[in-house]
C-alpha cells in the first residue's frame, strides 16, 4: 500500500468519522473531514487533517448532498471515500457517482450494492443459495390490492416492509385486512421520504424472534471471512440498543451454519469490503435470512473484541486492494462483550430526544473498557440528527463478567447537562431475564414500560 498517494475524504459524522480518522492517521494517510453548519465544532473536524463544509444543519443539505460531497472529495485531492453508516453509505447512486469520478469507494460497488439494496431482490438470492428466508411476497408491491392478496396468501401477522429499507425505518406490523388498508399508503410515504422508493413488499412476522447478524469481510481477491455473530435482540422502536458477541443463545452447530451462510451469500453477489448478513432466529431455533447491510454497523466493536481485528482498518486495506491477511482457520474468537448505546434521549418519555450543551463528562475506564466518542465538555449535541453520543463496550472472557464489568462502567459514566439513557441501561444489566439472557425483540418495549411504571411508584 503506497500511503503517500493516497487521501480519504470522511463521509459521515459523529463517533464513526472520529473511528475513521484515527484508523487513517494509523496507516499514515491523509483525511479530509466533511462537516454540516451545525457540525463545524464537532471533534472529527478538529481531528482531521482537513475539513470542509458541505452545507447548513439539514442532513438533505449536506451530509446527503451527493454534488457537495463530490465536490469536497475533488477540490481536496482526495483518493477514495469513507461513508461510515448512515447517511450515503448504502446509496447505490452515490457509489456509481463516486466510481465515475474516479474515486474509490470504500465498501462494495454500485453494481453489488443494487443487489442488496433491493431487500426484494436480495432474498431471491439468499433463497438461490439455499439460505432459508422467512415466507414472504413473491415480487415488490405496487399497490394495495397487490398487498392484500399476497396478505391473504401468508396469513396475518404479516410485516409491511420497504424493498430499499434500513435502520428500522419503513417496517409496519400488519394484523388484519383492515390494517394493511390503513397503513399501506404510510409506510409508502415513509419509505418514499426515507429512501427515495415506495416499493415495500411483505414478510411473515414471526414473534419472540432473536436478531443475530454475521460480520464477513471480502476482498477483491474472494477471499471471504466472517468474526462470528452478534445479538442485536434488545430494540426499541426497531432501533437497536444494546448488543453483544457471541450470541446467549447461539450454539456450536447454529454458529456453524449462520456463518456458512453468511459466506454463502457474500459470495454469491461477489461482495467486497466489511459487511453484515442478518438473520431472525424462531423459538425453535430455526434461522431465516432477512438482508445484508452493505456497511459497517454500529455495533462492529463487539465483533472487534471478541476477534482482535480492527474492521475499519480492514476496510481501508481491501478498497486499497490489499488481500485479507487471514484465513477462516486463522480466526479464533474469544471471550463476550457488550456494547450499549448511549443516547440523548429521556427513557422515561418514550425515548425522546434530548439535544443540548453537555456541561461535563466524566469517562469510564479500566480493563477491556472502551467508549467510541465525539463528545467533549461544553460541546452541544445537535437536534438535527442521530441522538447517539457514545458507545460503552467491555469485553471479559464469560457472559455474567462482561455483565459486572458494564454495570461499573455504566455506574462511573457521567454525562452531565442533557439527559441520556446511561440509567436505562444500568437497569437493563441488573435484570433477571436479561442476565439469563431470556429475551427477544420484544424485551425492551416491556423493558422499558416496567422502568416507567417503577418510577411512577405504580
Amino acid at each position: 500500500m503506497n500511503k503517500i498517494h493516497h487521501k480519504i475524504l470522511i463521509a459521515c459524522r459523529g463517533e464513526i468519522a472520529v473511528r475513521a480518522i484515527r484508523t487513517c492517521k494509523e496507516l499514515g494517510i491523509a483525511s479530509v473531514a466533511v462537516y454540516s453548519e451545525a457540525d463545524k465544532n464537532s471533534l472529527h473536524v478538529k481531528l482531521a487533517e482537513e475539513a470542509i463544509c458541505v452545507g447548513p444543519a439539514p442532513s438533505q443539505n449536506s451530509y446527503l448532498n451527493i454534488s457537495n460531497i463530490i465536490s469536497a472529495a475533488i477540490s481536496t485531492g482526495s483518493t477514495a471515500i469513507y461513508p461510515g453508516y448512515g447517511f450515503l453509505a448504502e446509496n447505490e447512486k452515490f457509489v456509481e457517482i463516486v466510481e465515475k469520478c474516479g474515486l474509490k469507494f470504500i465498501g462494495p460497488s454500485s453494481s453489488v450494492m443494487q443487489k442488496v439494496g433491493n431487500k426484494a431482490e436480495a432474498r431471491k438470492i439468499a433463497q438461490a443459495t439455499g439460505i432459508p428466508v422467512v415466507e414472504g411476497s413473491l415480487k415488490e408491491l405496487q399497490t394495495v390490492e397487490e398487498a392484500l392478496a399476497e396478505g391473504e396468501r401468508i396469513g396475518y401477522p404479516i410485516l409491511l416492509k420497504a424493498v430499499y429499507g434500513g435502520g428500522g425505518r419503513g417496517i409496519t406490523v400488519i394484523n388484519s385486512e383492515t390494517e394493511l388498508k390503513e397503513k399501506w399508503a404510510i409506510t409508502q410515504a415513509e419509505a418514499r421520504a426515507c429512501f427515495g422508493s415506495g416499493e415495500l413488499y411483505l414478510e411473515k412476522y414471526l414473534d419472540g424472534v432473536r436478531h443475530v447478524e454475521v460480520q464477513v469481510l471480502a476482498d477483491k481477491y474472494f477471499n471471504v471471512i466472517h468474526l462470528g455473530e452478534r445479538d442485536c435482540s434488545l430494540q426499541r422502536r426497531k432501533q437497536k440498543i444494546v448488543e453483544e458477541a457471541p450470541s446467549r443463545f447461539v450454539d456450536g452447530a447454529l454458529r456453524e451454519k449462520l456463518g456458512s451462510s453468511a459466506i454463502a451469500f457474500t459470495q454469491a453477489i461477489e461482495y467486497e469490503n466489511a459487511g453484515t448478513v442478518e438473520f431472525i432466529i424462531d423459538k425453535n431455533g430455526n434461522y431465516y435470512f432477512i438482508e445484508m447491510n452493505a456497511r459497517i454497523q454500529v455495533e462492529h466493536p463487539v465483533s472487534e473484541m471478541i476477534s482482535g481485528i480492527d474492521l475499519v482498518k480492514e476496510q481501508i486495506r481491501i478498497a486499497l486492494g490489499n488481500p485479507l491477511p487471514f484465513k477462516q482457520e486463522n480466526i479464533r474468537l474469544n471471550g463476550w462483550a457488550i456494547e450499549c448505546r448511549i443516547n440523548a434521549e429521556d427513557h422515561l418519555n418514550d425515548f425522546r430526544p434530548c439535544p443540548g450543551i453537555i456541561k461535563n463528562i466524566v469517562f469510564p475506564g479500566g480493563f477491556n473498557v472502551r467508549v467510541d466518542t465525539f463528545i467533549y465538555p461544553n460541546y452541544e449535541a445537535p437536534p438535527y440528527y442521530d441522538s447517539l453520543l457514545a458507545k460503552l463496550i467491555v469485553w471479559a472472557p464469560t457472559r455474567i463478567e462482561a455483565i459486572r464489568k458494564m454495570r461499573v462502567a455504566l455506574e462511573q459514566f457521567i454525562i452531565g447537562g442533557i439527559k441520556s439513557n446511561i440509567e436505562f441501561h444500568y437497569l437493563l444489566m441488573h435484570n433477571p431475564d436479561y442476565v439469563r439472557g431470556s429475551y427477544d425483540t420484544n424485551f425492551i418495549n416491556h423493558f422499558a414500560k416496567l422502568v416507567v411504571e417503577e418510577n411512577r411508584g405504580e
